[in-house]
């Protein structure tokens, strides 16, 4: 999955709209529940040497919020990594280069869009007795 896929796959099935928050960094994109405002995803292009390898060319990465125990088994996968600029703990970065089944991003966008979500309260209920 490249950028422009992913941004059309989140606007289609988040009903989110792309924002883009900072002037200095125009390709970096926002998606956030409309609800509570919570980012659940987003779309940087970093230097590649954020992520460890050599390279300066840049990559396009989303990042996504993940459950700790499930983001240490993801960062040994290929193209999936800690969070860039994030909590490290609770955020993946994941390549939009290919090397990540769009099946695979599909359901961490899934992941990422629960985990972000308002928490609805359970409802009392009163007896009458």
């Amino acid at each position: 999955m490249n950028r422009e896929e992913c941004i059309m796959y989140i606007e289609d099935t988040f009903a989110a709209n792309a924002e883009f928050p900072w002037k200095k960094y125009p390709n970096y994109i926002v998606f956030r529940h409309s609800n509570n405002r919570k980012w659940f995803a987003a779309i940087l292009d970093i230097p590649k040497t954020k992520l460890g390898f050599s390279e300066e060319t840049k990559v396009d990465i989303l990042n996504l919020k993940c459950d700790p125990i499930l983001a240490d088994t993801l960062k040994t996968e290929a193209g999936i990594f800690p969070g860039y600029h994030m909590n490290k703990a609770n955020w993946i970065s994941v390549a939009l280069d290919g090397s990540v089944p769009n099946s695979k991003i599909k359901l961490l966008l899934d992941i990422s869009f629960d985990l972000t979500a308002t928490k609805s309260k359970p409802q009392k209920t009163y007896s009458q007795d």
